[in-house]
């Protein structure tokens, strides 16, 4: 499932707001806070680096994300949070396929603040799983069977009187 860019600006994408009777710089982001923090270049309204921020999947499973995409700073957590979930899925999906366990998953997402406006933002996410695969013709494996029949026989026992 691919996820386009999801956008909510309005129809011009380069607002201005008039102050002193000239046009100042452009709102890029619309609804976001017009204050510049102290040591940074811009404020969110006018932050060059949110509005362009892309997205990409580097892993080598068909998911989304495969190419840069662009998505709104209020749906990131989100869309990386479903994004990180088709990995999961991929890993259960994959276990089941090749008489395997899914042993643990799990999914991080990462956050970072922005050079330019200062704002915090989903950076990405990351997923970790571990799967047991069982090989019956391994004859490690059928040892081990052996070994666990020897080491558990007799060791419940049941009197019925």
């Amino acid at each position: 499932m691919a996820i386009s860019g999801i956008n909510n600006f309005s129809s011009s994408p380069y607002l201005t707001r008039a102050s002193g009777g000239y046009a100042d710089k452009p709102i890029l982001n619309p609804g976001e806070s017009e204050e510049k923090k102290a040591g940074r270049k811009s404020s969110p309204a006018e932050c060059e680096t949110c509005k362009n921020r892309k997205y990409q999947d580097g892993s080598d499973e068909m998911v989304s994300f495969k190419t840069a995409q662009h998505i709104d700073p209020n749906a990131a957590p989100s869309a990386v949070r479903a994004h990180e979930g088709e990995h999961v899925s991929n890993a259960y999906k994959d276990a089941a396929m090749n008489n395997g366990k899914v042993l643990q998953a799990s999914v991080t997402i990462k956050t970072s603040i922005c050079p330019e406006c200062g704002r915090s933002y989903v950076s990405g996410g990351e997923t970790n799983t571990q799967i047991k695969y069982y090989n019956e013709e391994n004859p490690y494996q059928k040892d081990l069977k052996a070994q666990d029949g020897i080491k558990y026989r007799g060791m419940n026992l049941s009197l019925v009187a």
